[in-house]
């Protein structure tokens, strides 16, 4: 006897926050990669088409297997997390947690690696412990972002791009944490290979300059995209009492991380709020339920963090590298 497989498509997604996009398989039961294998083309061209996938009701247990359903949705293996911007713990098969800032922390919205000229296409999150309260990861649209921000700022932003400057120290992540090598050569062709300027300083101290562009088009639709972490990088990120005593003690450009634009000229702290205003503004929030699976495009939504109470854990896998 052969059992009829249930195929779905994007209209059989139901709304979140006013978008397309909670597929409810509790109803399925069976293993969890068995049923993503049997619709790995459809779940593929969901998240091609949408942009967004939340599966809800697939029982996965633990990291390997997360890694494995990735692995055959994505049709491609995960990538390894290098030049990192934030404290991950690496589980296996390039599964990770998601970012480990305390649970007090907003994470803003933003898309992976847009700080860089490497990039995942597609960004997963599974979530193993549910938090008490709070801890969501919104999401958003990218498109939506651009087309909300004022048409002169976009234009400035992609005249000159955005220049990320970075000073690696025990201030912020040091350097063979970010590399992931205690090599300086090593440090050094990763840095030439991807168009990164770099400076060995004192005391081990290295500090990293680039200039990418504030806006991208998107390989497969064509759309334009505000993909940066200019708001991210900045130090008006930190609280204004954090960033002060930063400022003073270290020197501007001494930070841990900021960003200007690509001429080195400042970016005006009214921009920077009109740019956080409309991430905020596109958010679609979701609470966490167990074994709850989101799949992303990563250039086409962005995504954060709430603040939480309890013990959340939720991991995170990349694939489908830009070039």
């Amino acid at each position: 006897m052969v059992t009829e497989v249930r195929q779905y498509g994007v209209a059989d997604l139901e709304s979140v926050g006013g978008m397309p996009m909670l597929l409810d398989a509790s109803g399925d039961g069976g293993s969890a990669v068995a049923w993503v294998q049997q619709r790995q083309k459809e779940l593929s061209e969901i998240v091609a088409s949408n942009g967004a996938l939340l599966i809800r009701g697939l029982k996965i247990h633990g990291s390997a297997q997360f890694g494995q359903i990735l692995s055959t949705v994505f049709g491609s293996d995960l990538l390894e997390y290098v030049y990192r911007s934030t404290p991950r713990t690496a589980l296996r098969g390039n599964v990770y947690t998601a970012t480990e800032y305390p649970a007090s922390e907003v994470i803003p919205q933003h898309n992976e690696n847009a700080y860089s000229r490497s990039w995942p296409m597609r960004i997963a999150f599974l979530c193993m412990i549910p938090p008490e309260t709070g801890g969501a990861t919104p999401i958003g649209d990218s498109r939506a972002v651009y087309d909300l921000l004022p048409e002169d700022l976009r234009r400035k932003f992609e005249e000159k791009g955005v220049m990320y400057v970075r000073n690696y120290s025990t201030l912020d992540l040091p350097w063979s944490e970010v590399f992931q090598t205690e090599s300086r050569e090593e440090v050094e062709k990763y840095c030439s290979d991807n168009g990164l300027e770099f400076e060995w300083l004192e005391n081990d101290g290295l500090r990293t300059r680039q200039v990418n562009p504030a806006v991208a088009e998107h390989p497969v639709t064509g759309e334009k995209l505000w993909f940066n972490q200019a708001h991210l990088f900045h130090v008006s990120n930190l609280k204004k009492d954090i960033a002060d005593t930063l400022i003073a003690s270290l020197g501007e450009d001494n930070l841990p991380r900021n960003s200007y634009y690509g001429d080195g000229s400042p970016i005006e702290g009214e921009a920077l709020e009109t740019i956080r205003q409309v991430y905020e503004q596109t958010k679609i929030r979701f609470p966490w339920e167990k074994n709850d699976l989101m799949l992303l495009d990563n250039m086409l939504f962005t995504h954060g963090r709430e603040a939480y109470t309890g013990a959340r854990k939720v991991l995170t896998g990349m694939a489908c590298p830009n070039r």
